[in-house]
Order: C-alpha cells, then structure tokens, then sequence
C-alpha cells in the first residue's frame, strides 16, 4: 500500500480548504483540485493516525460510482487527469487520489438516505418513533430494514462540528420547495439504484449522504465523495442476520468500526468525551481498518 498521505502540502495552487478527509485546492477560477487525504475522521474528530491507502481507495471507489450513476444526475468531474494541475515533483501527492472538478456552489445541505434504521437514526426512532420528522412502523429494531428508504437531511457543519439532522420542512425553507423536491427525489433514485447494486455484491448499503452543489446555469450536480465507506454504512451481507437478531451492530467495512473502538477505549478509567485530542489508534485497529476498505472496494469491483 502507498505510504500514507494526512495532509497534502502543494504551493502550485492556491489552498480554500481543509476538511475532514479532502484538501481542496483552486485551478483557476472554475475549477477545483479535491486530494483524499488518508484522514480519518470519527464522531466529527479528526484521528490522529492516518489510516494508509484509504485515500486512494476511496477516490476509486468515488470514480466507480461516479461512473456508474452518471445516467441520472450530472457529477463535478471534469474528465481531466488530475496530475495535470501541478507540477511534477507534486504528482505524487496527488496521483490516483485526487480528482479534478468543476467549481460549484454548494447546497448546505447533507441529503442523507436510509435503507435501514442504524446510528442516530436508531438513536432518534427509539426516542419518537421517527427520524427526522419521517414517522416509522412500531416494532422495528436496531439495523432493521425499513419499509422504503426515507430521506433524512441534515444541516452541514464546519469542521469539529456536528451535522444536525433536520426535518424536510426546514431543506425546503433553506433551498425552497422545487429544489428541495429535485434533491429528495434524486437523492433517493440513487440509494435505491446503488443499494441493488451493492447487494448483488454482497454488500448491504444501511445508509448514504449525498451532497450537491448547483452550476453556472444552475443545474443540480453531484459533488465531493460518493458512496463511500467514509459517507456510507457498507456491511458485508454474512454476519447481519446474525447481529441483526441480538440487537448489534452489524459487522461493517466502513467507519463503524473506529467508532466501536472509540465507544469502548477508557481514559483514566472514563469513556472518550468525543472532543479533541482523540485516544491513540493501535496498530492493529489501523491495520484493519485499512483491510475494511480494501476489501469493500474489491468486493464491489470484483
């Protein structure tokens, strides 16, 4: 695997940010430079130990998907090589996890789609039987798949923010009703096609969350990552029946599992508070964290 990559460091372009996992950099006025960095970000905290290779898999996972989906909403990507943006001696910082893409303005909205009840969807159904304002059948359980997939956007957050899940009466006062109509019927268009996909792999999709931006004649596009595992909960078809009938977590191929381990770890005796600095990733957690991603990516491409 290649020699993990935490921050891209370019001078040839000018940097407009930092996120979580991606530093995007400017090419021009109408494009962007997106590098995947191997960041890891957990509970909205970015880890200390990059996880290596991951930025790679999840760019190629992105540009599969990308491309797979392409015949129902036009994407960011410009079809240009990355590497074309800098200089030699940089290519290697941006080579094969990078994407070149058009420059949009971005809907502050995270379009997140639900297949199945898990994380603070479950937290949420358990306390008023709804998930964000969307009102669901008595009965179900943790990693229960739900009648239809439900649309339940989320405010987007600054970096070591939390996103806020909110009710589609409020993406339609922030975007009005015809656009919040497109991105609800788009968003979830995409999860039905990619999840049919996905399970012909072996591979559940529990949950995604899309973002879109909108172009200079204000077409909804497609933008940053794509049904990866960093966006999306993937668990590998064998082993949810079992979990699902004791109430667990699936086993996953995505983050779940650093969340697992930062649920369980103790500091001084008391759980993580979830705020920076974040507890120490073993060897071993990183090694396999990395193995995750690698095999969702095979699997799926297979």
């Amino acid at each position: 695997m290649t020699q993990a990559l935490h921050t891209s460091a370019l001078t040839s372009l000018p940097l407009l940010a930092r996120g979580k996992v991606r530093d995007n950099y400017a090419v021009g006025k109408d494009r962007l430079l997106m590098v995947a960095s191997d960041r890891l970000s957990a509970f909205d905290v970015i880890l200390g130990e990059p996880i290596p290779g991951k930025g790679v898999l999840l760019t190629q996972m992105a540009l599969f998907w990308f491309d797979r989906l392409g015949h129902i909403c036009p994407n960011h990507l410009t079809g240009e090589k990355p590497e074309s943006a800098v200089t030699p001696a940089e290519v290697p910082q941006v080579a094969n996890r990078s994407m070149l893409v058009k420059r949009l303005k971005p809907i502050p909205v995270e379009a997140v789609v639900r297949g199945y009840l898990a994380g603070s969807g479950w937290k949420e159904y358990q306390e008023n039987q709804a998930v964000c304002g969307v009102p669901l059948p008595a009965g179900l359980k943790n990693a229960s798949k739900l009648p239809e997939p439900i649309f339940t956007p989320a405010a987007k957050a600054e970096v070591g923010e939390h996103d806020e899940n909110i009710s589609y009466e409020q993406v339609v006062k922030v975007v009005g009703p015809e656009l919040a109509a497109q991105i609800k019927k788009i968003s979830i268009q995409i999860y039905e096609e990619a999840a049919a996909f996905a399970l012909t792999k072996g591979i559940i999709i529990a949950d995604t969350k899309f973002e879109f931006g909108l172009d200079e004649n204000g077409t909804l596009t497609l933008m940053d990552e794509v049904l990866t595992p960093d966006s999306s909960r993937y668990w590998p078809i064998e082993g949810y029946e079992a979990a699902f009938a004791t109430g667990a977590n699936p086993p996953s191929y995505d983050k779940q599992f650093v969340r697992d381990w930062l649920e369980a770890v103790r500091i001084n005796g008391k759980p993580w508070d979830k705020t920076p600095p974040s507890p120490h990733l073993p060897d071993d957690v990183v090694a396999k964290t990395a193995a995750k991603y690698e095999e969702a990516l095979a699997r799926l491409t297979a």
